[in-house]
């Protein structure tokens, strides 16, 4: 029955998982997918969407807003779109083929020469794969004219024959054998992103990337603007055939760069772009040589000041015009480079997944399943053989159970998905799906029923017969309830898989599960810790159904839970379908004992009906939330962010979700006290807080912007750090309380 109950769950999984491997390849960049242009009138801008076909933007999801003083903008107009019913947005209106807009804005500064305004967007891919892109914003500047209508719109980039909208560089698919020229191959562009830092990007086609050690930006004029250090962010590690172990970029590579600047008076600089990139299993070019022009806007003394305050000069270029594998000197430089700021490498990476998944084992979040284990490796202690079948047998389910997680979010993350880790308990019915298992569990602990080697291996004749079956789910289990959890050492593991190719990022998954099931591998292994366990006897009946208890708890949790994303009627649907399901396998055990087909027919009829409320808290809409809380809280938006960062306010943003347990943990702990708040008032700081309990694309946005691949994430932002400063996964009062004094 195992053996076959396995093979139907690999039948079901491996298709889909290959669905999703294979079609990523075929999704489109969103700049392809929404292809955007626009002309700039002068009291309007006229803008135009070309949706690629099996594609389709949502009509309330296009929003503008500029931040520039002196203009105004008035109401997007677009055209009605076809109706349809979204699972995230409900009742929504969409865009198929092309789309135009128009957005009028008054300009009160007859000073104003140009203005900023962002455009953002957001569509979905709806054919397999179901892909849906998160928030895509652009960025434009619009120019000012006097008395007669406002020239061509300005290039966002300065540039030297690469796109003139942010997002829009060419990205062709290269399947050919010949190489594209270099202008292709890599398209430089760079942009002003505010009055102290610069933004570069690479562009490369499918099959092309650049090297990270040896590419470059610098300030190439005699302004008197300072380039500062790069923020690299994390690339991907490539055994390359010229430079053995480096870190390269594939697709598109973003570079922000802060200026250091002698006055605020608006100029233009000259960027001079270094970098080297390859083919795969092409050839590799010289090392090419960029310069582009980029407008800095005017800056406010502040601005200036805080720059200063936080600049760090960048290092000496350590690129060369040699092709690679010229002399080894070049080589050697290459490889004495050292990494980026938060890259751990391959091996760093390994371990911390590793350490993390030890970690696990003590936190809140795991602990009801370790009734199970422990009831297990007490079982184990009769031969020295049996402890290392439960310990291989715990371990092949963690692991397996760790593979097609990890599988699952990098697929779905190369494919276009906003995911993070935890993201499976954003769905209602996964969450109330698990609120069922954990009852079933608890209800065959206390003997309203037994399920022999079945789910978890409890029940009647637990001493000898949960078998490697029950071993195995013991383990899924394990993972099942520990995936809300993030350990320590665990976000900067999980960042460089998602930022790896898919073995790398799989064998970081793998360590992870490793780690977790590595306690009890020793103790199965190791005969003097394992002849140290209790023995089997009466002991364990009691033992078993004390233990019930905690799964009962942990199943109240996610009602809870379930109750913060979809309200109390969530809350009722699933307590009625907990009660059904409880008759069900009451019924089931029944007619298990006495032989009665009627009893078993009845307990199907009725465990069908217990999956009815799930259907039903599907349909339940989410409900709303105060921007404003009682005790001054500010939910979290990224327009309500930079308002305050713009007034120079220090803020602290705590990202979390109602099922993130190690969240509640450091809120009930430390951000939910008195002394917190306290702190808060003798800093000024900003308390904000952003809840990812549901599908939220603006707070996944915010994470990805920090390289943290779930929450909790704490960033204090102050006027002196324009990226914030990233706090540890655990917190204590001490290190909250020197982050916001720091900032004063």
């Amino acid at each position: 029955m195992f053996q076959r109950f396995l093979a139907a769950v690999l039948a079901l999984v491996a298709p889909a998982t290959g669905a999703l491997a294979q079609g990523q390849d075929d999704l489109l960049p969103v700049e392809q997918a929404f292809r955007f242009e626009h002309t700039a009138g002068p009291d309007a801008v006229e803008l135009r969407w070309t949706v690629a076909p099996d594609y389709y933007l949502y009509r309330e999801r296009i929003k503008a807003k500029t931040a520039t003083p002196g203009v105004t903008l008035g109401t997007l107009d677009l055209p009605p779109g076809k109706p349809k019913h979204d699972e995230f947005f409900g009742d929504v209106e969409i865009y198929h083929g092309a789309v135009a807009g128009r957005l009028p804005f008054t300009v009160t500064d007859p000073s104003l020469r140009s203005f900023d305004v962002t455009i953002t967007v957001q569509g979905c891919h709806e054919v397999e794969p179901l892909i849906c892109y998160p928030p895509h914003p652009t960025k434009l500047t619009i120019p000012v004219a006097e008395g007669s209508a406002a020239a061509a719109p300005a290039p966002l980039f300065g540039n030297t024959g690469g796109s003139k909208l942010f997002g829009n560089a060419p990205a062709a698919v290269v399947d050919d054998v010949e190489a594209l020229p270099a202008e292709q191959a890599f398209v430089f562009e760079a942009i002003a992103v505010g009055p102290t830092e610069l933004l570069a990007r690479w562009t490369m086609p499918k099959g092309y990337y650049l090297y990270r050690d040896r590419s470059n930006v610098a300030i190439a004029d005699d302004s008197g603007v300072e380039g500062g250090k790069p923020a690299w962010p994390a690339g991907v590690d490539h055994a390359d055939e010229h430079f053995g172990s480096v870190v390269v970029y594939f697709n598109q590579v973003e570079l922000p760069v802060a200026l250091k600047r002698p006055d605020g008076t608006a100029r233009t600089v000259r960027l001079r772009a270094e970098f080297q990139g390859c083919k795969e299993n092409g050839i590799c070019y010289p090392v090419m040589e960029r310069f582009v022009e980029v407008d800095l806007p005017t800056a406010t003394d502040g601005e200036l000041a805080a720059a200063a305050a936080s600049f760090v000069p960048a290092p000496p270029a350590s690129t060369t015009t040699a092709m690679p594998g010229a002399d080894a000197s070049a080589e050697n430089a290459l490889r004495s480079t050292p990494p980026g700021d938060g890259e751990i490498g391959m091996l760093g990476a390994l371990l911390f997944a590793l350490l993390g998944g030890i970690v696990l084992n003590l936190m809140p979040c795991v602990l009801p399943v370790l009734s199970l284990k422990v009831i297990g490796l007490a079982q184990s202690g009769e031969s020295v053989a049996k402890a290392r079948t439960h310990a291989l047998w715990y371990t092949l389910g963690v692991l397996v159970s760790f593979a097609a997680i990890g599988l699952g979010v990098i697929a779905l993350r190369s494919a276009g998905a906003a995911l993070g880790w935890g993201f499976q308990l954003q769905q209602p019915l996964v969450v109330a799906g698990l609120a069922y298992v954990l009852l079933a569990v608890g209800l065959s602990l206390s003997g309203v029923f037994t399920i022999g080697a079945g789910l978890a291996g409890v029940g009647q004749g637990l001493a000898n017969r949960s078998g490697p079956a029950g071993d195995f789910f013991t383990g899924v289990l394990a993972v099942i309830v520990a995936s809300p959890c993030t350990a320590p050492f665990m976000g900067p593991a999980l960042a460089f898989a998602f930022a790896s190719s898919p073995v790398l990022a799989l064998l970081v998954f793998l360590a992870l599960g490793l780690g977790l099931a590595l306690p009890f591998l020793v103790i199965g292994f190791v005969p003097a810790l394992a002849s140290r366990l209790p023995r089997p006897g009466a002991w364990m009946e009691t033992f078993k159904q004390v233990l019930a208890f905690p799964m009962y708890l942990t199943a109240v949790w996610l009602v809870w839970v379930l109750g913060q994303q979809r309200g109390v009627d969530a809350i009722a649907w699933v307590l009625a379908g907990s009660v059904v399901l409880a008759l069900a396998l009451w019924a089931y055990e029944r007619g298990r004992w006495n032989g009665s087909v009627v009893a078993r027919v009845f307990a199907a009829i009725v465990f069908v009906a217990a999956l009815w409320p799930l259907w039903k808290v599907t349909q339940l809409e989410a409900p709303s939330k105060a921007a404003v809380t009682s005790d001054g809280t500010v939910a979290y938006s990224a327009d309500a962010l930079a308002k305050l960062r713009a007034d120079g306010r220090t803020v602290f943003v705590n990202m979390t979700a109602d099922w993130c347990v190690t969240c509640k943990a450091n809120e009930k702990s430390v951000l939910g006290t008195d002394a917190f708040r306290a702190t808060l008032a003798r800093t000024d700081a900003v308390y904000m807080k952003g809840d990812w309990t549901n599908v939220d694309p603006e707070i996944t946005a915010f994470l990805q912007a920090h390289r943290s691949v779930g929450v909790p994430l704490y960033v204090v932002f102050t006027p002196g750090t324009p990226d914030g400063r990233v706090l540890p996964t655990l917190l204590t009062s001490a290190i909250v309380d020197d982050a916001l004094t720091a900032a004063r």
